[in-house]
């Protein structure tokens, strides 16, 4: 029935009566994993739900509805493969979660507030940037707009259904709207540079530099977003791990650095300082994802240690290689002859001192001996109360609400 606002208050309200638990019928049914859909037949609830189905339920945060159930408890919560009613937030288990996405909600921000006139008028000079400057402009706007919006899909269709604890899907639907305005950042620097949008957006579909990366994240799509997917086994848990290692340990963690690096170089010479300003807050975002995925990745090792074999270890630290390669031939392809006081090589080094950082965050051994910093201003950007008016556009310490302490 479709109910209209001026119907009666009788009518508009009413609903079917909900029986006791001890007079409620259910069905069992086993024909579709982690869907569980509710009918009500007769007065009383059916729930099709398929026990015998690990994580079915759960993952899917649709629970069977039993009047008169016990409240949650914390020792039920898990990160995986948890039947825990996934509708009660609190009490918390994972306090770090929702720190984070408090400090996400702090640290809001909207494209628009970037004034963009300094970088038209610079992009529109004759003169104004060379063509290789141009270049990395247009190609780190074409991977990342590919990127963030692979990553947000990801989100929504696949990692949020198998993460089974409320505060870090809290978290994850912060993260997807950051994901959805980054895309929005990178389509109002476009439209005020007067860029062909279809060639930017399409770039991950022409150019080989953009679409090397976006083709190595799309495999680790295809298994989550299976609708037949289904946690709870060591093979199906190992493959959600490795595919939350592979988003934001390899994709967010390293695939974003060679891009970030180029374009804040920019705005440190005081070139493209409206782009370089966004990217500034995106980089400060993805940070804050990177280390969430982390931390999420950390707890599922801690609950299921039998997923961290030794086989499974090594498969990781190759990936991890893999995407060190990857990422230094992008920075050839990007850069070329040496710019802005960077230059390929520099690059090479910057990225397999990032690969040691992460193989140590999720446990596994440096892989690269001796890798240094080169951009020791990169960790300092993270830090926005000592770059304060970094780019003479606006002050960038933008958090909202309650102060945030990064030390």
């Amino acid at each position: 029935m479709m109910l209209n606002w001026d119907d009666p208050l009788n009518i508009a309200t009413a609903t079917k009566k909900i029986p006791p638990a001890s007079e409620q019928k259910h069905k069992i049914h086993g024909s579709s994993p982690q869907v569980a859909t509710q009918q009500i037949v007769d007065n009383s609830v059916e729930v099709d739900l398929d026990p015998t189905v690990p994580g079915q339920g759960g993952a899917s945060g649709l629970e069977q509805l039993e009047m008169g159930a016990s409240r949650i408890c914390v020792d039920d919560k898990r990160i995986i493969n948890c039947r825990a009613d996934l509708n009660q937030l609190v009490p918390f288990k994972y306090e770090w979660a929702w720190r984070k996405y408090l400090d996400g909600c702090a640290n809001h921000w909207m494209p628009q507030e970037i004034n963009m006139n300094a970088d038209i008028a610079l992009w529109k000079a004759a003169d104004g940037l060379s063509e290789d400057e141009r270049m990395i402009i247009k190609r780190n706007l074409g991977f990342f707009s590919t990127a963030d919006s692979l990553v947000a899909n990801n989100l929504v269709l696949a990692v949020y259904r198998h993460i089974t604890n409320p505060e870090c899907r809290q978290y994850l639907l912060r993260q997807a709207f950051e994901e959805a305005l980054h895309t929005h950042a990178y389509q109002y620097v476009i439209e005020s540079l007067g860029l062909d949008e279809g060639e930017v957006f399409n770039m991950y579909r022409e150019v080989p530099a953009v679409a090397r990366k976006a083709e190595w994240a799309l495999p680790f799509t295809r298994h989550l977003a299976d609708p037949e997917f289904c946690t709870g086994t060591l093979e199906n848990d190992q493959t959600l791990l490795r595919e939350l290692i592979a988003f934001y340990v390899i994709f967010e963690g390293i695939f974003f650095y060679v891009g970030f690096t180029q374009i804040l170089s920019m705005g440190r010479r005081n070139k493209m300082t409206g782009t370089a300003e966004q990217f500034q807050y995106i980089l400060r975002d993805e940070s804050m994802h990177m280390n969430f995925g982390i931390d999420v990745i950390n707890q599922i090792k801690l609950e299921n240690p039998h997923l961290w074999t030794d086989t499974f270890k090594a498969e990781m630290i190759k990936m991890i290689k893999e995407a060190v390669e990857l990422e230094t031939q992008y920075a050839h392809d990007t850069m070329p002859r040496g710019i802005l006081g960077l230059n390929a090589s520099m690059f090479a080094e910057y990225l397999q001192f990032i690969a040691n950082r992460r193989c140590a965050q999720i446990g596994l051994p440096e892989q690269y001996a001796g890798a240094n910093n080169p951009f020791p201003w990169m960790s300092e950007v993270l830090d926005l109360k000592k770059e304060k008016n970094f780019f003479e556009t606006r002050v960038t310490e933008y958090q909202t609400g309650g102060a945030l302490n990064w030390d």
